[in-house]
């Protein structure tokens, strides 16, 4: 499980955040989304429309290290919802051997202040809700909130890094900025209570197929290494994508909250918490 691996990256000792602001910044933000989504990767944003955005409202962002190397990048447009100033944070990328030492979090909270300057009201992205690290640091560490799901939200993509084998299905998150980050008060470590719904890796299609409980509090749980799984098992990693879209489109069409994420560390385990809104 990587984000709970015993060994983790140090931090770097001091790092700058900062928009990008040269031709070769603008370039090796480019060269950073090849190392994380693939080289083959359609979706790229090219040097010119992380350049433009800058000048409407948008945040094209680095992290450097203290050899002014790019070790990070947050990006995002911003408009308009339901007429409200809104930003939508489209990638956030941190080099491999920095990833899970908080480059990621500095950068959200960089990109937060500087649209509050700008009277922006909230923020907006999607995640891939197998991924454990992501989740942990959306809901855990920043505080955001879940608001819906959205099934294959960037089409089939075969070719991608991150959503080949088990399609682009996200969750959508909104983080205001009407106050201070709210991150989640966490959630008691052990195995869960209420319903769980989870994955029997010898049968998972009698699983993925059997009753959901509406009980007042709701586990779904997911691998802790999706990415891995991929690689090793294929088939279980899209057990894991038909079993945990249909929970969640089930909970959250029934008005159940996403708490946060649980990680039952010494089982290597992660659930999602949800609860009944009524309650």
């Amino acid at each position: 499980m990587s984000e709970s691996s015993s060994h983790r990256p140090d931090p770097p000792r001091a790092l700058t955040i900062r928009p990008l602001e040269n031709e070769r910044e603008f370039e090796n933000c480019l060269a950073l989304q090849r190392e994380t989504w693939g080289e083959d990767c359609h979706e790229l944003v090219p040097p010119t429309m992380l350049m433009v955005s800058q000048k409407v409202g948008g945040i094209a962002a680095g992290a450097f290290d203290q050899n002014g190397r790019l070790v990070g990048f947050v990006y995002g447009l911003t408009g308009l919802r339901e007429g409200r100033p809104t930003h939508w944070s489209h990638m956030l990328a941190v080099t491999e051997t920095l990833r899970g030492c908080g480059v990621g979090q500095q950068l959200k909270h960089y990109q937060r202040e500087q649209l509050r300057r700008l009277g922006v009201e909230q923020i907006y992205w999607s995640y891939d809700p197998l991924v454990a690290r992501n989740a942990h640091l959306n809901l855990n560490r920043l505080g955001a909130s879940v608001v819906e799901y959205v099934q294959d939200m960037y089409g089939d993509n075969p070719d991608s890094k991150t959503d080949s084998v088990i399609g682009s299905d996200r969750l959508i998150v909104r983080w205001g900025l009407d106050g201070e980050p709210r991150p989640s008060p966490g959630i008691p470590v052990g195995l869960p209570s209420g319903a769980l719904v989870t994955l029997d890796p010898v049968i998972p299609d009698a699983i993925a197929g059997g009753e959901l409980a509406d009980e007042p509090r709701v586990s779904i749980e997911i691998p802790p290494d999706i990415q891995e799984l991929k690689g090793t098992r294929p088939d279980l990693a899209r057990a894991w994508r038909v079993l945990t879209r249909r929970a969640f489109v089930h909970y959250l069409g029934r008005g159940y909250v996403v708490r946060g994420l649980e990680r039952e560390t010494s089982h290597w385990r992660c659930f999602y918490v949800l609860e009944r809104h009524d309650r």
